[in-house]
């Protein structure tokens, strides 16, 4: 807006004085040809600079003069600016010119004031206001990156420890600062959503500690019942009830990060066969290309072995297991994941609905697919999840970190 006005006052000066020049020297011009004039008319001697029909008059004020009409216009004569005025006189154009050089020299040291004077105000209106814009944008830059790092999930993140607002002699100003407000608030925001997660993490955690207790003594009591239809249920509810627990402590260490990653160097085709092993469970393991992964086993196994349980308990068969190099693919035949999966990853606690194929990780829950997700981070591996194009169902797919320290 201050290179803008400046440019607009320029061309305001410039034209202003320009047509007050202008005029002056017409009105100079035509003062002179009216004496001409006269003296035309009384028979005397022309005043100088003036003549009947001077080589040098422009041709356009010629044709004016021969029209009946007068008029002025700046021409060149013999080099120099001059004001011509004109009018007709017995079929003749009767002419005066006014040297017209100082005020051209006048207008051009006006036109090179206004431009050396808005080139002086937009260069420093420039470096002001880059400098200013550089210090906010800069802030906000800092503050965008943090809540970069918060949507990631550092909730510990806060834009006065990346050197924002509020931080130094700047400090003192921060309560009129918009861009300090908004890194406080943001900092206030990131502080109670992590104490709010806390809190949940310890209740979720401190409630599955507390209900292990209870089951176990539930799950002894329930051996010593008869065998019938209705023990074998009450097993089979316990039992449920008893995984539930222990997958709601594996989401709370998982948040918390409180778990250690124990990475050796393992056959990722043994591992697979050994997973399936261990789920009994009808799953066909192909081995295209066996690879060496250095990675941690135990978490390795409990993503792989809830891909293949989720895939059984909620897909249809067959259930095929394939390892190509890094890269683990679990895939059903069933009416595969549900939109909601595909779109935003596995939820704790929702139900697959209607028509959920693979993608429920777990009867009115999805603890199953989450603990995978959050093991393969862990681990650094990618999880993906995707319905496969030709004959239906759906695909689980882990990529593990490549080329390994070592071995092939």
């Amino acid at each position: 807006m201050c290179c803008s006005l400046a440019a607009v006052l320029g061309v305001l000066v410039h034209v202003g004085v320009t047509r007050q020049t202008v005029s002056a020297a017409r009105d100079k011009a035509l003062e002179q040809l009216h004496d001409a004039t006269r003296a035309y008319e009384a028979g005397e001697a022309l005043p100088p600079e003036s003549g009947l029909d001077p080589a040098a008059l422009p041709q356009s004020l010629r044709q004016l003069a021969l029209s009946g009409r007068r008029g002025t216009v700046v021409a060149e004569r013999d080099g120099r600016p001059t004001m011509w005025a004109a009018a007709p006189a017995d079929g003749r154009a009767l002419a005066t010119a006014v040297d017209y050089e100082q005020s051209a020299r006048t207008i051009t040291g006006l036109d090179n004031a206004i431009i050396g004077s808005s080139v002086l105000a937009i260069g420093g209106t420039l470096l002001v206001g880059g400098f200013a814009v550089r210090r906010v944008t800069r802030r906000l830059h800092q503050t965008a990156t943090v809540a970069r790092r918060i949507s990631r999930g550092e909730l510990d993140a806060r834009v006065g420890d990346a050197g924002g607002a509020g931080r130094g002699a700047s400090a003192r100003s921060a309560r009129l600062d918009e861009v300090a407000t908004v890194a406080r608030a943001l900092d206030t925001m990131a502080g109670t959503l992590q104490a709010k997660l806390v809190s949940e993490q310890r209740f979720t955690a401190d409630v599955a500690h507390e209900l292990r207790t209870p089951l176990t003594g539930l799950q002894a009591a329930s051996e010593l019942l008869p065998e019938g239809r209705a023990t074998d249920l009450v097993r089979e509810r316990v039992r449920t009830m008893r995984r539930l627990t222990e997958d709601l402590l594996e989401i709370s260490r998982l948040d918390s990060g409180s778990g250690v990653v124990e990475t050796d160097l393992h056959r990722l085709g043994r591992v697979a066969e050994r997973v399936v092993r261990a789920a009994g469970t009808d799953t066909e393991v192909v081995v295209v290309r066996d690879a060496h992964v250095e990675t941690d086993r135990r978490r390795l196994e409990r993503v792989l072995g809830n891909l293949v349980v989720n895939a059984h308990r909620h897909g249809r068969g067959p259930v095929v297991l394939t390892v190509a190099g890094p890269v683990v693919t679990v895939r059903d035949h069933g009416e595969g994941y549900p939109e909601y999966l595909l779109a935003h990853g596995p939820q704790r606690f929702r139900s697959g609905g209607a028509g959920g194929g693979g993608g429920g990780g777990g009867k009115g829950h999805g603890l199953g697919l989450t603990i995978a997700a959050g093991q393969a981070e862990a681990i650094g591996a990618r999880l993906e999840f995707r319905n496969a194009g030709s004959g239906g169902g759906a695909e689980a797919v882990l990529t593990l970190p490549w080329p390994p320290a070592a071995g092939g």
